[in-house]
C-alpha cells in the first residue's frame, strides 16, 4: 500500500460536512468526493481516507490535511492532477506528497487555525452570504446598536489557555476528554473592503477542537456583544459543566479552517 498526505481546500456550502455519510445516503459530503475520485484512479480497488478535521455541513476549508492509502505506486504530482480532473470545481488538492505508514493526520497535528467571518451591515450583501455570517445587532432594543466588539475582545482572552469546554461542545460520549488548549483568540478585521462591508473574524487556534466547539464559542462572543451575555456568564460556563447551552451555536457558513500545524 502507498501513503500520500494531501492539504485540501473546499467550499462547504453544497455538502453535508466532510465525513462520508455511507453508500446507503444520498447526501453529498467532501469525503465521498474525494473517494470516488480516487476509486476511478485505482480502479475501483480498496483505499482509505482519513481527514484531520470532520468539519460541519456548510463548513469550508483552506487547509484540511489528510491522508490517503491506495494500493497502485503513482507520483504523487500526477496523482494531484488525476483528482482534481475528477473532483467538482468546489473541491481540489493543493498539495499532494508521499507520506509514512505511521503518519495520523488527526493524531499528529500540533494545533488548528480557523476563523469565523461575520459582518453586522444592516443591509447584507448577498454576494457575501456563503461566506461570511451575517450578525444582526439587538432587535429587541429601543434602538438598533452594533456589536461591542472591544467587549468581545476581551472575552476572547477568557478562551487562552488550558480549559474543560464541554458547555461549549456537542456531546459527545465517545470523547474521553473535553479539555482543551486554546493558544490563541481574538477578533481582527479583514483588510479587504471590496464588497462595500465591514468584515470581522474570530481568529482561534488551538491543540485540538470538540465537535462544535468553535460555533459554540463564536456565538457565546455574539451574544455577549448584543449585551444578552456578560462576561461572568462565559466565565462561569468554562469553570462549571453546564446541563443547557449559555447560547447557541453560531451558523456554519461563517466558519473556515485554516490551517493544521505539524
Amino acid at each position: 500500500m502507498y501513503h500520500h498526505r494531501l492539504v485540501i481546500s473546499y467550499k462547504g456550502t453544497r455538502y453535508f460536512g466532510w465525513q462520508d455519510l455511507g453508500s446507503n445516503n444520498q447526501r453529498p459530503t467532501v469525503q465521498a468526493n474525494i473517494h470516488q475520485a480516487l476509486s476511478k484512479i485505482c480502479k475501483h480497488q480498496s483505499c482509505t481516507i482519513s481527514a484531520a478535521s470532520r468539519t460541519d455541513a456548510g463548513v469550508h476549508a483552506q487547509g484540511q490535511v489528510v491522508k490517503i492509502t491506495i494500493p497502485i505506486d503513482i507520483e504523487s504530482k500526477k496523482l494531484l492532477l488525476g483528482m482534481n480532473s475528477s473532483l467538482p470545481e468546489d473541491i481540489r488538492i493543493l498539495q499532494c506528497e508521499p507520506c509514512t505508514a505511521e503518519f495520523n493526520s488527526n493524531k499528529d497535528s500540533k494545533s488548528k487555525e480557523y476563523h469565523y467571518y461575520f459582518c453586522t451591515d444592516s443591509v447584507y450583501n448577498p454576494v457575501l452570504n456563503d461566506f461570511v455570517a451575517h450578525i444582526a445587532s439587538n432587535s429587541m432594543a429601543s434602538t438598533t446598536e452594533p456589536l461591542d466588539l472591544e467587549l468581545m475582545q476581551r472575552a476572547c482572552k477568557l478562551f487562552m489557555g488550558e480549559h474543560d469546554f464541554y458547555s461549549f461542545a456537542k456531546r459527545d460520549a465517545n470523547i474521553s476528554s473535553t479539555v482543551r488548549t486554546i493558544l490563541s483568540c481574538e477578533i481582527l478585521k479583514t483588510e479587504s473592503t471590496a464588497f462595500g462591508n465591514e468584515v470581522y473574524y474570530l481568529k482561534i487556534i488551538g491543540n485540538g477542537f470538540l465537535s462544535h466547539m468553535v460555533r459554540y464559542i463564536a456565538g457565546a462572543l455574539f451574544e455577549l456583544g448584543k449585551n444578552k451575555l456578560n462576561l461572568n456568564d462565559i466565565s462561569e460556563a468554562l469553570t462549571v459543566r453546564k446541563v443547557d447551552k449559555i447560547c447557541a451555536k453560531a451558523k456554519s457558513r461563517g466558519l473556515h479552517l485554516i490551517k493544521i500545524s505539524y
